[in-house]
Protein backbone atom coordinates (compact mmCIF):
# COMPACT_ATOMS: atom_id res chain seq x y z
CA UNK A 1 0.00 0.00 0.00
CA UNK A 2 1.12 3.18 -0.81
CA UNK A 3 2.34 5.12 2.49
CA UNK A 4 -0.04 7.24 3.40
CA UNK A 5 -3.12 5.92 1.69
CA UNK A 6 -6.21 3.90 2.71
CA UNK A 7 -6.26 0.46 1.73
CA UNK A 8 -9.62 0.41 0.09
CA UNK A 9 -10.29 -2.70 0.59
CA UNK A 10 -10.97 -1.88 4.10
CA UNK A 11 -12.70 1.53 3.42
CA UNK A 12 -16.29 -0.57 3.24
CA UNK A 13 -17.82 2.09 5.51
CA UNK A 14 -17.13 5.39 3.96
CA UNK A 15 -20.30 7.21 4.37
CA UNK A 16 -19.63 6.98 8.45
CA UNK A 17 -15.95 8.14 8.27
CA UNK A 18 -14.57 11.41 8.86
CA UNK A 19 -12.62 13.99 7.28
CA UNK A 20 -9.53 12.77 7.83
CA UNK A 21 -10.59 9.74 5.40
CA UNK A 22 -11.93 11.34 3.29
CA UNK A 23 -15.53 13.19 3.57
CA UNK A 24 -13.95 16.09 1.92
CA UNK A 25 -12.79 16.74 -1.86
CA UNK A 26 -9.17 16.66 -2.72
CA UNK A 27 -9.37 20.44 -2.09
CA UNK A 28 -10.97 20.17 1.25
CA UNK A 29 -14.01 20.80 0.78
CA UNK A 30 -16.54 19.44 2.27
CA UNK A 31 -18.07 16.08 0.06
CA UNK A 32 -21.50 14.79 -0.75
CA UNK A 33 -19.99 11.72 -1.82
CA UNK A 34 -17.93 10.12 0.48
CA UNK A 35 -14.94 8.07 -0.56
CA UNK A 36 -11.52 8.58 -2.00
CA UNK A 37 -10.14 11.64 -3.90
CA UNK A 38 -7.46 10.17 -5.23
CA UNK A 39 -7.39 6.33 -5.92
CA UNK A 40 -3.64 4.89 -6.89
CA UNK A 41 -4.03 2.20 -9.26
CA UNK A 42 -0.59 0.18 -9.98
CA UNK A 43 -0.06 -1.29 -13.70
CA UNK A 44 2.43 -3.77 -13.84
CA UNK A 45 2.78 -4.40 -17.89
CA UNK A 46 6.08 -5.20 -18.85
CA UNK A 47 5.50 -6.26 -22.96
CA UNK A 48 6.86 -4.32 -24.97
CA UNK A 49 9.92 -2.91 -23.10
CA UNK A 50 13.10 -2.88 -25.54
CA UNK A 51 16.30 -2.52 -23.70
CA UNK A 52 16.05 -3.27 -19.89
CA UNK A 53 12.52 -4.84 -18.59
CA UNK A 54 11.47 -4.81 -15.35
CA UNK A 55 8.76 -2.18 -15.07
CA UNK A 56 6.80 -5.18 -13.63
CA UNK A 57 8.31 -4.18 -10.48
CA UNK A 58 7.61 -0.73 -10.34
CA UNK A 59 4.59 -0.21 -8.16
CA UNK A 60 5.24 -2.06 -5.76
CA UNK A 61 8.67 -0.43 -5.82
CA UNK A 62 7.32 2.84 -6.05
CA UNK A 63 5.16 2.44 -2.85
CA UNK A 64 8.07 0.70 -1.11
CA UNK A 65 10.20 3.51 -1.53
CA UNK A 66 7.57 6.28 -0.54
CA UNK A 67 7.98 4.79 3.02
CA UNK A 68 10.25 6.65 4.85
CA UNK A 69 9.09 10.01 3.90
CA UNK A 70 7.09 12.12 6.18
CA UNK A 71 2.96 12.62 6.31
CA UNK A 72 3.26 16.32 7.04
CA UNK A 73 4.15 18.56 3.95
CA UNK A 74 5.32 21.79 5.07
CA UNK A 75 4.95 23.86 1.45
CA UNK A 76 0.98 23.07 1.70
CA UNK A 77 0.89 22.87 5.44
CA UNK A 78 -1.25 19.32 4.79
CA UNK A 79 -1.07 15.61 5.97
CA UNK A 80 -1.09 13.02 2.99
CA UNK A 81 -3.48 10.70 4.95
CA UNK A 82 -5.63 13.49 5.20
CA UNK A 83 -6.33 14.19 1.68
CA UNK A 84 -8.25 10.91 1.06
CA UNK A 85 -5.91 8.67 -0.80
CA UNK A 86 -7.01 4.79 -1.41
CA UNK A 87 -4.75 2.50 -3.03
CA UNK A 88 -6.60 -0.17 -4.97
CA UNK A 89 -3.41 -2.58 -5.03
CA UNK A 90 -2.31 -3.60 -8.77
CA UNK A 91 -4.15 -4.83 -11.88
CA UNK A 92 -2.36 -7.97 -12.85
CA UNK A 93 -1.06 -7.55 -15.89
CA UNK A 94 -1.26 -10.30 -18.93
CA UNK A 95 0.74 -10.75 -22.23
CA UNK A 96 -2.75 -9.79 -24.29
CA UNK A 97 -1.85 -6.08 -24.11
CA UNK A 98 -4.76 -4.75 -25.59
CA UNK A 99 -7.24 -6.48 -23.77
CA UNK A 100 -5.31 -5.88 -20.55
CA UNK A 101 -5.27 -2.06 -21.62
CA UNK A 102 -8.86 -2.25 -22.01
CA UNK A 103 -9.22 -3.80 -18.29
CA UNK A 104 -7.39 -1.21 -16.49
CA UNK A 105 -9.08 1.95 -18.22
CA UNK A 106 -12.34 0.50 -16.92
CA UNK A 107 -10.71 0.29 -13.53
CA UNK A 108 -9.40 3.68 -13.41
CA UNK A 109 -12.47 4.32 -15.75
CA UNK A 110 -14.45 3.67 -12.20
CA UNK A 111 -12.18 5.75 -10.01
CA UNK A 112 -13.32 9.04 -12.63
CA UNK A 113 -16.85 8.09 -12.05
CA UNK A 114 -16.67 8.35 -8.58
CA UNK A 115 -14.95 11.63 -8.79
CA UNK A 116 -11.56 10.62 -7.70
CA UNK A 117 -8.14 11.08 -9.64
CA UNK A 118 -6.65 8.15 -11.17
CA UNK A 119 -2.50 8.14 -9.50
CA UNK A 120 -1.28 5.36 -11.83
CA UNK A 121 2.29 3.73 -11.23
CA UNK A 122 3.66 2.05 -13.97
CA UNK A 123 4.70 -0.11 -15.59
CA UNK A 124 5.65 0.48 -19.32
CA UNK A 125 4.04 4.00 -20.52
CA UNK A 126 2.24 2.15 -22.61
CA UNK A 127 -0.15 2.13 -19.50
CA UNK A 128 -0.65 5.62 -19.63
CA UNK A 129 -3.31 5.11 -22.42
CA UNK A 130 -5.88 2.97 -20.58
CA UNK A 131 -5.27 6.26 -18.24
CA UNK A 132 -6.12 8.89 -20.78
CA UNK A 133 -8.85 6.78 -22.21
CA UNK A 134 -10.53 6.67 -18.85
CA UNK A 135 -9.93 10.49 -17.98
CA UNK A 136 -10.95 12.03 -21.87
CA UNK A 137 -8.46 15.08 -21.47
CA UNK A 138 -8.17 17.96 -24.14
CA UNK A 139 -4.83 18.18 -23.22
CA UNK A 140 -1.85 15.95 -22.50
CA UNK A 141 1.47 16.33 -21.08
CA UNK A 142 4.19 14.44 -20.50
CA UNK A 143 7.53 14.65 -19.00
CA UNK A 144 9.53 12.33 -20.90
CA UNK A 145 12.84 11.34 -22.77
CA UNK A 146 11.65 10.43 -25.65
CA UNK A 147 8.88 11.04 -28.20
CA UNK A 148 6.87 7.96 -28.13
CA UNK A 149 5.45 8.94 -31.35
CA UNK A 150 5.95 5.89 -33.65
CA UNK A 151 2.86 4.26 -35.34
CA UNK A 152 4.03 1.21 -34.55
CA UNK A 153 7.30 0.52 -33.12
CA UNK A 154 8.69 -3.26 -34.26
CA UNK A 155 5.55 -3.87 -35.91
CA UNK A 156 3.45 -3.07 -32.40
CA UNK A 157 1.41 0.09 -32.33
CA UNK A 158 0.86 -0.55 -28.78
CA UNK A 159 4.46 -0.67 -28.36
CA UNK A 160 5.65 2.31 -25.11
CA UNK A 161 7.38 3.57 -28.09
CA UNK A 162 4.16 4.37 -29.76
CA UNK A 163 2.04 5.61 -26.63
CA UNK A 164 2.26 9.08 -26.97
CA UNK A 165 0.81 8.86 -30.65
CA UNK A 166 -1.70 6.38 -29.49
CA UNK A 167 -3.23 9.24 -27.42
CA UNK A 168 -3.03 11.91 -29.73
CA UNK A 169 -4.59 9.85 -32.42
CA UNK A 170 -6.84 7.62 -30.84
CA UNK A 171 -8.16 9.10 -28.16
CA UNK A 172 -11.15 11.29 -29.39
CA UNK A 173 -11.40 13.90 -26.17
CA UNK A 174 -7.31 14.86 -27.04
CA UNK A 175 -6.62 18.24 -28.78
CA UNK A 176 -2.84 18.05 -28.52
CA UNK A 177 -0.21 16.93 -25.99
CA UNK A 178 2.93 19.17 -24.61
CA UNK A 179 6.08 17.16 -24.32
CA UNK A 180 8.59 17.97 -21.77
CA UNK A 181 12.52 17.20 -21.33
CA UNK A 182 11.97 15.36 -24.89
CA UNK A 183 15.81 14.59 -26.02
CA UNK A 184 15.39 11.78 -28.86
CA UNK A 185 13.52 10.75 -31.05
CA UNK A 186 13.51 8.88 -34.93
CA UNK A 187 13.03 11.02 -38.07
CA UNK A 188 9.82 9.91 -38.33
CA UNK A 189 8.50 11.28 -35.11
CA UNK A 190 10.04 14.68 -35.39
CA UNK A 191 8.42 14.88 -38.58
CA UNK A 192 5.14 14.31 -36.29
CA UNK A 193 6.34 16.33 -33.87
CA UNK A 194 6.44 19.78 -36.29
CA UNK A 195 2.32 19.24 -36.55
CA UNK A 196 0.77 21.88 -34.48
CA UNK A 197 -1.36 19.41 -32.05
CA UNK A 198 2.11 18.70 -30.51
CA UNK A 199 4.37 21.12 -28.51
CA UNK A 200 8.18 20.05 -27.88
CA UNK A 201 10.25 21.97 -24.79
CA UNK A 202 13.78 20.81 -24.63
CA UNK A 203 15.47 20.04 -21.44
CA UNK A 204 17.33 23.17 -21.44
CA UNK A 205 13.85 25.42 -21.89
CA UNK A 206 11.93 23.27 -18.97
CA UNK A 207 12.90 25.22 -16.39
CA UNK A 208 11.14 28.23 -17.94
CA UNK A 209 8.47 26.74 -19.00
CA UNK A 210 5.36 28.11 -18.08
CA UNK A 211 1.64 26.83 -19.51
CA UNK A 212 0.34 30.07 -19.36
CA UNK A 213 -3.85 30.22 -20.03
CA UNK A 214 -3.52 27.05 -22.26
CA UNK A 215 -4.39 24.29 -19.44
CA UNK A 216 -7.51 26.53 -18.33
CA UNK A 217 -10.92 25.43 -18.60
CA UNK A 218 -9.55 21.77 -19.93
CA UNK A 219 -9.37 18.73 -18.65
CA UNK A 220 -5.63 17.59 -18.75
CA UNK A 221 -4.17 14.30 -18.29
CA UNK A 222 -0.44 14.95 -16.73
CA UNK A 223 1.97 11.66 -17.10
CA UNK A 224 5.58 11.80 -15.79
CA UNK A 225 7.88 8.87 -17.85
CA UNK A 226 10.92 8.39 -15.36
CA UNK A 227 13.47 8.52 -17.82
CA UNK A 228 12.99 12.19 -18.25
CA UNK A 229 15.02 12.49 -15.47
CA UNK A 230 18.41 12.27 -15.96
CA UNK A 231 19.84 9.00 -15.45
CA UNK A 232 22.38 10.06 -13.38
CA UNK A 233 19.36 10.76 -10.37
CA UNK A 234 17.43 7.86 -11.97
CA UNK A 235 19.47 4.99 -13.37
CA UNK A 236 16.36 2.47 -12.18
CA UNK A 237 14.65 3.01 -15.95
CA UNK A 238 14.70 1.09 -19.46
CA UNK A 239 16.27 3.49 -21.88
CA UNK A 240 18.17 5.70 -20.35
CA UNK A 241 18.75 8.49 -21.88
CA UNK A 242 21.94 11.25 -20.88
CA UNK A 243 21.25 15.28 -20.53
CA UNK A 244 17.91 14.98 -19.04
CA UNK A 245 15.84 16.81 -16.04
CA UNK A 246 16.86 17.66 -12.91
CA UNK A 247 14.57 16.57 -10.01
CA UNK A 248 13.84 19.88 -9.03
CA UNK A 249 12.44 20.78 -12.47
CA UNK A 250 10.20 17.63 -12.97
CA UNK A 251 8.69 18.80 -9.41
CA UNK A 252 7.76 21.96 -10.70
CA UNK A 253 6.02 20.69 -13.28
CA UNK A 254 4.36 18.29 -11.48
CA UNK A 255 3.48 21.34 -8.51
CA UNK A 256 2.35 23.43 -12.11
CA UNK A 257 0.06 20.81 -13.84
CA UNK A 258 -1.25 19.26 -10.84
CA UNK A 259 -4.06 21.62 -10.27
CA UNK A 260 -5.50 21.83 -13.33
CA UNK A 261 -4.96 17.53 -13.88
CA UNK A 262 -8.15 14.81 -13.62
CA UNK A 263 -5.29 12.20 -13.70
CA UNK A 264 -1.68 10.73 -13.28
CA UNK A 265 0.70 8.49 -13.43
CA UNK A 266 4.46 7.97 -13.46
CA UNK A 267 5.71 4.68 -14.90
CA UNK A 268 8.92 3.28 -16.44
CA UNK A 269 10.18 2.73 -13.22
CA UNK A 270 12.05 -0.86 -12.83
CA UNK A 271 14.24 -2.20 -10.37
CA UNK A 272 17.79 -2.06 -12.53
CA UNK A 273 19.14 0.76 -9.63
CA UNK A 274 19.49 1.05 -5.93
CA UNK A 275 15.57 3.01 -5.59
CA UNK A 276 16.71 6.59 -6.92
CA UNK A 277 13.99 6.15 -10.20
CA UNK A 278 11.40 4.54 -7.07
CA UNK A 279 11.80 7.50 -4.77
CA UNK A 280 12.02 10.14 -7.38
CA UNK A 281 8.72 8.68 -9.01
CA UNK A 282 6.74 8.28 -5.38
CA UNK A 283 7.70 11.76 -4.16
CA UNK A 284 6.47 13.07 -7.82
CA UNK A 285 3.01 11.51 -6.81
CA UNK A 286 3.08 13.52 -3.57
CA UNK A 287 3.55 16.58 -5.23
CA UNK A 288 0.98 15.81 -7.19
CA UNK A 289 -1.44 14.81 -4.53
CA UNK A 290 -0.30 18.35 -2.38
CA UNK A 291 -0.81 20.33 -5.43
CA UNK A 292 -3.62 19.54 -6.36
CA UNK A 293 -5.27 19.93 -2.87
CA UNK A 294 -3.73 22.72 -2.35
CA UNK A 295 -4.78 24.25 -6.20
Amino acid sequence: MFPGATDEREATDTADRSDRDGETDARGRESDRGGANFAVVGAPLDATTTFQPGTRFGPQRIRSFATPFDDYDHRTDRRFSDLGVVDRGNVRAWNDVEAYLEYLTSSLREAVWNDAVPLTLGGEHTVSLAGARAVEPEVFVCCDAHLDLYDAYDGNPLSHAAVTRRILEDVDSVEEVILLGVRTGSESEWDRAAADDVTVVPPADVSDWSPGDRLADREIYLSVDIDAADPGYAPGTGTMEPFGLEPRELREVVRTVAPHAGGFDVVEVNDRDDGQAAALAAKLVREFVFSHADG
